[in-house]
């Protein structure tokens, strides 16, 4: 007899077609039976060892998150509430061009302390692997929720040529290529870029496309966060379609928003620009999350020349007046590249996170604010925070336009990212709320997307980017992770005043066919495991 029958479902199948009433039937990980209520009424119904009542609910696939920072909190917090709770059975791991494979023991030490905002310091991690194919057997000992993971060009660029803003030498080109092909025969999905961030951003047009030639060999994706979301963000979008166009390579677009007061009401212009291209046979996708604020880290803001040479040279260059006062004129009056060409408005910067404790007065609070209360500039305050928490600080910027965001969730070839940091005293809510986020607010209460279509945009399309032959439906033979959510209730209880709230109206959320949230508590089931690229 098989494992699981769930009773009474409203099947929202992940293909954007209608919902329709059924029991499901669940054995060994994957959906063997769906026996719809009309078929039922002429048969005798399916039975197993145990039955689920789904009176009044939705079963659908689980959602996908395709724009994911649980690098390390997939090891350090088996619990991993903040994302399986969400329904979240798959999250795109290696994002923004910066992570822990592949690395020597030089680039490891430098990418922790990059990141440390993003991902903690990992002080309490055993980094016992150093390749992509290492990290992902890693995951394979047991993770509440499934990972795949993207090459990330910026580790792969500081463990060839460096830190360093020069062009990269044919010879370091070769090992590049190198190193993105072995990760991608280990099971990477694709390769990110971080073109606001150092080292990714000193790479030319020229080395990205000949990596990107790489990965559409292994029928990969290239995911960048691009040059900018400010000043010049159509140009910036521009450039990464034609760079993939002519690499041949497969093209997703990381939170993909129009930002700052330069781009108000702009997002039809970018969609005008995808459409063209995929009328021109462009392979595009793109993911945004359900919320107008950013959030990365305050050392990202600064100039490029400023980051050169990474994180303590950054902290040296703070630490001289002169030089300290350079980044200031880049920062408030010409626009650093870290700031997407747009002069920093410090009243839009909101410390989220701190990873010294004594700074801990500055979360909640715009620089702007701090600086005020203090008596001070707002760059002497900032300057301050960098120096002090050593360039740990994360941040919101208070920067989009909610037109922007409803009308480019629109689009078909949407897909859903929380882009979600779970660092800090008070990390952004998208972390913990995005995918009710979508469910209840921008499906029941707005009426933004139909309820299949919503799903669709969670499940299927990214299962499409990802091309997992056996997940993103609610299909027989595919794999059972499925989430149960009340259409009535469904919401995300994360606020910018309580971020970790977690949400309401989803009991359940199967990974393999196991509880991981059953009666809307968190099991100690940890069924998830590393997604290979597979073809």
């Amino acid at each position: 007899m098989e494992e699981l029958v769930i009773r009474d479902a409203d099947v929202v199948d992940g293909s954007g077609g209608p919902s329709y009433r059924a029991d499901v039937v669940v054995d060994r990980g994957r959906i063997v039976s769906i026996v719809q209520e009309a078929a039922a009424a002429g048969c005798q119904r399916p039975k197993a060892r145990r039955e689920l009542d789904a009176e009044g609910l939705v079963l659908s696939p689980g959602f996908v998150d395709m724009h994911a920072h649980s690098d390390l909190a997939l090891l350090r917090d088996p619990d991993h509430s903040a994302k399986a709770a969400q329904g979240v059975t798959l999250e795109v791991l290696g994002q923004d061009g910066l992570s822990y494979a592949p690395v020597d023991d030089r680039t490891l030490g430098e990418v922790r302390s990059a990141i440390a905002g993003w991902n903690g310091s990992g002080d309490d991690i055993d980094f016992d692997w150093r390749s992509v194919g290492e990290y992902l057997d890693r995951l394979d000992r047991g993770i509440a929720v499934n990972a795949a993971y993207l090459i990330p060009q910026g580790t792969v660029r500081a463990l060839v040529v460096g830190w360093e803003d020069r062009e990269a030498t044919p010879a370091e080109l070769d090992r590049m290529r190198a190193l993105v092909a072995e990760g991608l025969e280990q099971g990477a999905v694709g390769l990110s870029s971080g073109l606001t961030y150092t080292p990714g951003m000193y790479a030319r047009d020229a080395e990205l496309t000949e990596l990107c030639r790489v990965v559409a060999r292994y029928g990969g994706y290239y995911c960048p966060h691009h040059r900018s979301y400010g000043a010049g963000a159509l140009e910036a979008y521009e450039e990464m379609v034609a760079l993939t166009r002519e690499a041949g390579c497969a093209l997703h677009l990381a939170h993909a928003t129009m930002n700052f007061g330069v781009n108000r009401g702009r997002a039809p212009e970018l969609l005008s620009l995808l459409d063209k291209a995929l009328a021109e046979g462009a392979d595009i996708s793109l993911d945004t999350y359900p919320y107008t604020p950013g959030c990365t880290t305050l050392v990202a803001l600064l100039p490029s020349w400023a980051s050169e040479g990474g994180p303590e040279a950054v902290l040296a260059r703070l630490a001289d007046d002169a030089t300290a006062e350079r980044i200031r004129h880049d920062l408030e009056v010409v626009g650093a590249d870290g700031c997407h060409g747009v002069p920093v408005e410090w009243e839009t910067i909101e410390i989220s996170g701190v990873a010294e404790p004594a700074l801990a007065d500055h979360v909640g609070r715009t620089v702007r604010e701090t600086a005020d209360a203090r008596g001070e500039d707002p760059w002497t305050t900032a300057r301050r925070l960098l120096l002090g928490d050593r360039l740990g600080t994360t941040i919101l910027q208070h920067v989009g336009h909610e037109e922007n965001v409803r009308a480019i969730m629109r689009h078909r070839v949407h897909t859903g990212g929380s882009d979600g940091i779970l660092q800090g005293a008070k990390p952004h809510p998208r972390a913990y709320g995005t995918f009710p986020h979508y469910l209840g607010h921008y499906v029941r209460e707005l009426g933004v997307l139909s309820l299949e279509e919503c799903v669709a945009h969670l499940t299927s399309r990214p299962a499409k980017r990802l091309r997992l032959p056996d997940r993103g439906l609610v299909r027989e033979g595919y794999r059972a992770d499925l989430v149960l959510f009340d259409p009535e209730t469904v919401a995300a209880g994360s606020t910018f005043e309580e971020p970790r709230t977690p949400p309401t109206g989803i009991p359940h959320v199967l990974v393999d066919g196991r509880f991981v949230i059953e009666d809307g508590r968190r099991t100690d089931v940890l069924a998830g495991r590393a997604v290979r690229r597979t073809g």
